[in-house]
């Protein structure tokens, strides 16, 4: 009976356009988010992976300033070099978009008029800093000053980067521009709109409510801001900016909010929804997008699962989801958040505003992206925050993807080569020590399976390579170097064998470790990605007669002269 394909949406936390993300960035919401994608893929379901630069808000316009660019050249050439680096790293997007595009302007006007007919906008008179040398008003990070709730000496208008609360920017202690630094500052009168999400507690509480799956870590900081002080409050969700989608009511004008433009933090989410129909769009399909998205029109049998670090989960688990529910249309909502707590650097923080840390294209310049893959999959912040550190990560990749894996694809094809030839040698049937294995294999494999598909990114690693580990032990045990000299035929069953398990473990191996895996499946000269549901006919795979080539190495270890050597050189900020 043939398999039932489902259908999975995958979003990712989108990256903000001010620069290149930090590896910290990476392992926080694209990178598991790719693992997922690949694994669903290679299950044989169907997948939308969607993601984007998120191009507005204070962030894009102080990155172009200091750039010296106009911001709409900045947030472009920074997209593109955004999604140069995620291919390089092998993120799997079926489209990689920007929140700045028609789309996006279209959808959140739209859900902006909706939600106004709901009575769900509120129009609010507020005080807000004003800098009388700048000429302007300063909203979210256009001021800095001293974080109330801990003290750090750099928060920002919209959040403390050390202690991650939320902020408005008269909030701040001794607060300054970020633009020229001034302090001659006042608080005057301007009026925006305001989401009325104290309105939607109740729904929103019984919706978060039911998720009794989601990770502990997404719904205590829900019901956190569900709950905490005076409950959820409304959010602003216009700002005093040059650079956004300018506030309309549907296609309609909206009186009084003539030079103004949407809050990143509404339009952001916004953008899953736009980039699906920008894909749409691409393909000559612009309705496509809509059977992903729209309960009417067949999102009904669509798993949708997002991925994100837990500064952003209030926004996807309150204000996005308040804004689906409260258009009042048959939008597709999240089924699953699964979020990711920080990874630290060398005892310190990560920090992309702060050039802290090591950078996604400085990674690639010292090794390639499987090295970074692995360690940072293998060490995800799940439960609790991970450390970077650079003996850590030579000792971890090196056992892991040198001793292990790499060294059973070197051994068993360098004896081949050397006592059969370059094409898999015959030998006899699979015996009881090869019935084992494939036992012992088939119970980890629908453990790592089971792993994958509840998203324990470390659990699933750590299955792999215990996956890995049993083939280094089959070939320790039969010895095949040894049999040869006694009994050549049973040798070369055992070599037949472990050629189909390199051709197994690249198959397992993709979602973690793509461009090894291409290289693993390159060697053997297949194409068959087929999962290996039954692990005995996998192991079949390649018929006697098949040709392949010895690979060089697949992973060179990292010396200790080269661990020395980069830790000196990111031992401080980015230039």
């Amino acid at each position: 009976m043939p398999k039932t394909r489902t259908r999975h949406l995958i979003t990712s936390a989108l990256p903000y356009i001010n620069g290149i993300k930090h590896l910290g960035n990476l392992v926080g919401s694209q990178l598991p988010a790719d693992l997922f994608a690949r694994y669903q893929r290679g299950r044989g379901n169907e997948v939308m992976f969607v993601c984007a630069t998120d191009e507005h808000g204070t962030p894009a316009e102080l990155a172009a300033a200091k750039a010296g660019q106009k911001v709409a050249d900045f947030c472009a050439e920074m997209h593109d070099t955004q999604a140069d680096i995620a291919r390089r790293f092998g993120l799997s997007f079926d489209h990689f978009g920007r929140s700045s595009s028609p789309q996006n302007h279209r959808l959140t006007q739209h859900f902006a008029g909706r939600l106004a007919e709901h009575g769900l906008i509120a129009e609010v008179s507020e005080r807000q800093v004003y800098s009388l040398a700048d000429g302007r008003f300063l909203p979210d990070r256009y001021i800095e000053g001293t974080c109330p709730n801990c003290g750090y000496d750099k928060a920002r208008g919209d959040q403390c980067e050390n202690c991650t609360k939320q902020l408005d920017p008269t909030d701040l202690i001794n607060p300054r521009s970020a633009i020229s630094g001034s302090t001659d500052l006042e608080v005057r009168e301007t009026k925006h709109l305001f989401l009325r999400q104290s309105a939607m507690r109740g729904k929103l509480s019984e919706w978060i409510d039911s998720k009794t799956d989601w990770p502990v870590l997404t719904t205590s900081i829900a019901r956190k801001w569900l709950n905490d002080g005076d409950g959820l409050q409304d959010r602003g969700i216009t700002r005093d900016l040059d650079w956004g989608i300018p506030v309309k009511k549907g296609d309609q004008p909206w009186p009084g909010m003539e030079r103004k433009v949407f809050y990143v933090w509404f339009d952001a989410p916004i953008e899953y929804i736009a980039a699906t129909a920008e894909w749409a769009e691409a393909r000559g399909e612009p309705e496509a997008w809509r059977r992903w998205w729209r309960l009417d029109e067949g999102a009904g049998d669509v798993r949708y699962t997002q991925f994100m670090g837990k500064d952003n989960v209030p926004f996807h688990t309150l204000s996005f989801p308040a804004t689906i529910i409260g258009s009042g249309e048959p939008w597709k909502l999240v089924d699953y958040i699964k979020s990711f707590n920080y990874l630290t650097y060398d005892g310190g923080q990560f920090s992309t505003s702060q050039g802290r840390g090591v950078f996604q294209d400085q990674a690639l310049q010292v090794l390639p992206a499987d090295y970074w893959r692995w360690w940072l999959l293998s060490h995800a912040p799940e439960g609790s925050d991970a450390e970077f550190t650079w003996e850590n990560f030579q000792t971890s990749v090196n056992k892991d993807l040198a001793d292990v894996l790499g060294n059973f694809v070197s051994r068993i094809t360098k004896f081949c080569r050397s006592k059969f030839g370059e094409t898999v040698p015959a030998g006899g049937d699979y015996g009881p020590e090869e019935a084992a294995l494939i036992a012992a294999l088939t119970t980890r494999i629908r453990a790592y399976e089971g792993f994958m598909e509840a998203m324990e990114v470390r659990k699933s690693a750590n299955e792999l390579r215990a996956i890995w580990v049993l083939g280094n032990e089959y070939l320790q045990s039969a010895a095949p170097w040894a049999t040869f000299k006694t009994d050549p035929e049973r040798a070369a069953m055992q070599v037949r064998l472990g050629l189909n398990l390199i051709r197994l473990y690249a198959v397992l191996s993709a979602p973690f470790i793509p461009f090894a895996a291409d290289s693993m499946l390159q060697a053997m000269r297949s194409d068959d990605r087929d999962w290996p549901d039954d692990v005995d006919a996998a192991l079949k795979a390649l018929p006697a007669g098949h040709g392949f080539d010895t690979p060089e190495v697949l992973f060179a270890k990292i010396s200790d002269d080269s661990r020395e050597e980069w830790q000196e050189r990111f031992k401080g900020t980015r230039d």
